[in-house]
């Protein structure tokens, strides 16, 4: 009998531990202690993992695990609603949390504009989150970001090597990690901030998805024209086209944070995707002008400055 007591005993424990509580919005969680008794306090910064996944598969939308960890600040007078921060409060660092969010009610809220294949009728969202560390001050958060930038820059230009290296591609090295591969550098002068590039590309992710292409069916389209230095293309190919002069083509190899990043380019490249682009180097023109600032307008912006300045101290 004692045997049978223990058993039943056990199993209320583990349904509890497995309900999920709700907030006044109906935001539903359970938390996971982590061992520490000391809740996240008011001005906090707060460095956590989080993670979401949505569909019977649990496609994951978006997630930091290995990555990038998130960081907020903690405003009690302004939680969130319907979403994680709503309960952060109730954490402590060290705790792993579990959460539900239904499709309809983020319609309902505005957060999702309409259905679509994504966000499905009926459908849920399924999250989670770990609280690794809190800081007071704002310079402690910055150090430590600035680490978890270094660490995932290191990861992702690993990640680069052993897909270049599994692919036998002979490379060479930028300065940031972008790998280049030189089937033919070109004739002329190489493209540098003086010159214009146009330029054919193929886009695709390390699985072998194109997300972006100016060659349909071996046909060339528009080629695609980019100034170096001139913030046009992502960071990965302004370091990677200089390489190259007319006529060149190859390969650039480039880590996430040298092109898209954490915030990736919905819906066709997710975060942290480290990319390959096939290129060919269609021109090499000179630059055309950078386009003139509107100095007028900027004049007028003051003068009408300068105006409310002087109504508001009754001046004429």
């Amino acid at each position: 009998m004692k045997i049978i007591y223990a058993f039943l005993a056990a199993s209320v424990v583990l349904v509890s531990c497995n309900q999920y509580e709700k907030t006044k919005s109906g935001f539903a969680y359970k938390i996971q202690s982590g061992g520490s008794k000391e809740k996240l306090k008011q001005g906090q910064f707060v460095k956590l993992n989080i993670e979401y996944k949505i569909g019977a598969k649990d496609s994951v939308l978006s997630s930091t695990y290995g990555h990038i960890p998130a960081y907020i600040v903690i405003d009690t007078a302004r939680l969130g609603k319907y979403n994680f921060t709503e309960i952060i409060p109730l954490c402590s660092v060290g705790d792993k949390v579990q959460f539900v969010m239904s499709v309809d009610t983020l319609k309902k809220l505005g957060m999702i504009p309409d259905y679509n294949t994504v966000f499905t009728k009926k459908g849920s969202i399924k999250g989670r989150v770990e609280i690794l560390k809190a800081f007071t001050t704002e310079k402690d958060v910055n150090d430590d970001y600035m680490k978890e930038i270094d660490a995932e820059k290191q990861r992702e230009i690993k990640e680069v090597d052993e897909y270049a290296k599994k692919n036998s591609a002979k490379t060479e090295k930028t300065p940031n990690g972008v790998l280049v591969q030189i089937d033919n550098a070109g004739t002329g002068a190489k493209i540098d901030s003086t010159k214009q590039a146009s330029v054919y590309y193929k886009g695709y992710l390390f699985n072998g998805k194109v997300f972006d292409t100016n060659i349909k069916d071996g046909v060339k389209g528009q080629a695609f024209n980019v100034v170096v230095g001139r913030h046009g293309a992502i960071p990965g190919w302004e370091e990677g086209l200089k390489y190259f002069a007319k006529g060149g083509k190859g390969k650039l190899f480039i880590p996430s944070l040298m092109a898209y990043g954490m915030q990736g380019n919905p819906p066709v490249i997710p975060p942290f995707s480290n990319l390959v682009f096939e290129i060919e180097i269609a021109d090499v023109t000179d630059a055309p002008p950078p386009p003139a600032q509107n100095t007028m307008n900027q004049q007028a912006i003051q003068e009408q400055i300068k105006k409310m300045q002087q109504a508001q101290s009754g001046k004429k």
